[in-house]
């Protein structure tokens, strides 16, 4: 056999490369952008802003970890969890992972195109967030933070798309949907702390020490908070109230998961975090829907 033929065939790597396999991300900046999109329309956005958005939140979360290994693959290669990754193991070349990333980006701006000139100008600086917030791990203490701007961005978008502006209403959706972002991502990096430490990562986890199970449930119950508020104020009614019970009932289901800071446990409740996320947003839509 030659050493051409022995070589695996790059396409699943390239699906493994952008997480096809592991959707909960996506899903994760999923339905707060469709959340939003409901609230700036009213109601029903239209199939065309709908698909718009949902095809364009897959695409540019697979475009997202295709940046974030490049810039991550001499840290990866010291994490249990991440080793193995098709860039960090030398299966995919950074230049192919890069090239991936932006033809996927390039999908997703074709498709932003078709709507109104505010959203264009606004995904702009929905990529450069993208961009930067790989390289936060070396010098910002929380970048978490920066995640979870980077991961609310499709809510300012939607009302760009809709309403050829971003209102005061979409930052205050922006902010509550922060602390749900900086939330998980702090479960997810509780799963990694030890080896974060060795190799000079800074993570909220780390950041946040002892108080890590305190601070999650604080920025969760502020996420509650805000959107809860948002939502009376728009008078979903019931359906919505329902939703945000669901979703605090998730909550205190994932404090019992994370404190005793075991890995299983938390990145289980970092994975389970798409449920709080569709909770809220099916009662946006169903509240829109009998309001």
């Amino acid at each position: 056999m030659t050493a051409l033929q022995a070589k695996p065939p790059k396409f699943p790597l390239y699906l493994q490369l952008i997480r096809w396999d592991k959707p909960v991300g996506s899903l994760l900046l999923l339905w707060p952008t469709l959340a939003a999109l409901w609230i700036a329309a009213g109601g029903f956005p239209g199939w065309h802003l709908l698909a718009v958005f949902t095809l364009g939140t897959f695409l540019m979360r697979s475009a997202g970890c295709a940046v974030n290994d490049v810039a991550d693959r001499d840290f990866d290669r010291h994490v249990k969890r991440t080793a193995q990754r098709p860039v960090t193991s030398g299966a995919v070349s950074p230049r192919e992972a890069l090239a991936v990333g932006a033809a996927l980006a390039l999908v997703a701006f074709a498709l932003v195109l078709t709507t109104r000139r505010a959203a264009i100008l606004w995904s702009f600086a929905a990529l450069a967030v993208t961009l930067l917030y790989p390289f936060t791990k070396r010098f910002f203490s929380m970048p978490q933070a920066v995640l979870g701007v980077a991961f609310s961005f499709g809510i300012p978008m939607a009302f760009a798309a809709v309403q050829g502006e971003v209102p005061p209403l979409a930052w205050l959706l922006l902010l509550g949907n922060l602390f749900w972002v900086v939330a998980y991502d702090t479960e997810y990096a509780m799963v990694d702390r030890d080896d974060d430490l060795k190799i000079g990562i800074r993570t909220s986890a780390i950041t946040f020490g002892r108080f890590d199970v305190a601070a999650v449930m604080a920025l969760y119950a502020g996420y509650l908070v805000v959107w809860g508020w948002i939502g009376w104020r728009l008078q979903l009614g019931w359906p919505y109230a329902l939703g945000i019970a669901v979703a605090a009932a998730q909550v205190a289901w994932h404090y019992t998961l994370i404190r005793g800071r075991s890995r299983e446990a938390c990145f289980r409740a970092f994975r389970e975090n798409h449920w709080v996320g569709l909770a809220i947003c099916a009662g946006v839509i169903v509240g829109m829907a009998v309001r």
